[in-house]
């Protein structure tokens, strides 16, 4: 005759665990996540892949992730980005690669950008500052931006915005012009996608304003609670300009603010709105941070992490596997019983 226990061997050692772990598994009422509606009675468990895929800057993505411009020209850089794009390819993400300055006047540290073959056709990004596009402009060289983008295979190119990042740092550069009149220019020259990011500060609404209505593939948010690259420079510097500088790198926008800004500026502008999309980053520390900004940014979105990747990149593949395996299923899960409010 079957008892309880024959047809789950588990039980008697699942309760036992119960009865100890009981007092500590309370979840306070001031600890709950006011962001969602828990409703569990209205789907199955998701199967593995159940995440529709979608297009994104002219690709089919399978998650809603992006790898944000990470690093180059350093010894663990190559094994870095291979394992980021192998992932890509797999997963069916898109990537930003890191500065590619170097790349403008040399291929010395090609190999640790060049890994468009590992990402089985997903979109992968070049990456140039402001500062470098200014220059060419002023030099007439702009025609270097496209060898660039020839020798990676790139999709498109990223500029990054990065006004206190270059004061504060020790050999940075000084903007001559607006950064939005160099991303004019850049506009008209190039005939590639483009995206425009900050790099941890995030934007006002009068600089999302100003993208919003520029025939940009993509507004990377980059917004204040990841890494913040002002703060970054700062603390290669001396103590006393820690001391003078210290609070600029307290400025700057979350990624929740972001959306609320990227919402009333669609209501606003209406058909004046030319940039079809955004990808939210900045401070996203898990996959329910993601899940919740995307559904509550009124226009296509993605969400990006950088330093998340980053700490599982740097080793085995099998790793970096994990952990975006991981990311998506929770995506999947929240998708099935998590409504956002």
């Amino acid at each position: 005759m079957l008892t309880p226990t024959d047809n789950d061997p588990t039980a008697e050692e699942r309760k036992r665990d119960h009865i100890q772990l009981a007092f500590n598994s309370q979840v306070k009422s001031e600890e709950l996540d006011p962001r969602f509606y828990y409703e569990p009675l209205q789907s199955p468990h998701p199967q593995p892949g159940s995440w529709t895929p979608f297009s994104f800057l002219g690709h089919t993505f399978k998650a809603p992730l992006w790898v944000s411009s990470m690093t180059g020209g350093t010894a663990m850089a190559r094994t870095i980005n291979k394992n980021l794009a192998q992932a890509c390819g797999e997963f069916g993400l898109g990537m930003g690669l890191g500065s590619c300055r170097s790349l403008l006047f040399s291929d010395d540290v090609l190999a640790d950008f060049a890994v468009k073959p590992l990402m089985k056709g997903q979109p992968l990004f070049a990456n140039l500052g402001i500062a470098q596009l200014e220059q060419l402009i002023e030099r007439n060289e702009l025609y270097r931006i496209n060898a660039m983008l020839n020798k990676l295979d790139a999709d498109g190119l990223i500029i990054h915005v990065n006004p206190f990042q270059e004061w504060l740092q020790p050999e940075g550069d000084r903007f001559q012009q607006a950064p939005l009149s160099t991303i004019e220019e850049v506009l008209e020259y190039l005939e590639v996608p483009v995206i425009v990011k900050e790099v941890g500060q995030g934007m006002g609404p009068e600089s999302l304003k100003a993208l919003l209505q520029l025939p940009l593939a993509a507004i990377d948010f980059a917004a204040a609670g990841g890494t913040n690259f002002a703060k970054l420079e700062l603390l290669r510097d001396t103590e006393a300009k820690q001391l003078i500088y210290g609070q600029l790198a307290k400025v700057g926008h979350n990624a929740a603010e972001m959306v609320e800004f990227a919402n009333q500026l669609i209501a606003e502008l209406g058909d004046r709105v030319k940039c079809p999309a955004v990808i939210i980053s900045g401070g996203i520390q898990n996959f329910l941070d993601g899940y919740y900004l995307i559904n509550k940014v009124k226009m296509p979105a993605i969400y990006g992490q950088a330093s998340g990747f980053l700490k599982y990149a740097q080793g085995e593949y099998a790793t970096l596997h994990t952990y975006i395996a991981a990311q998506i299923e929770g995506l999947e899960l929240a998708q099935a019983f998590l409504k956002v409010r």
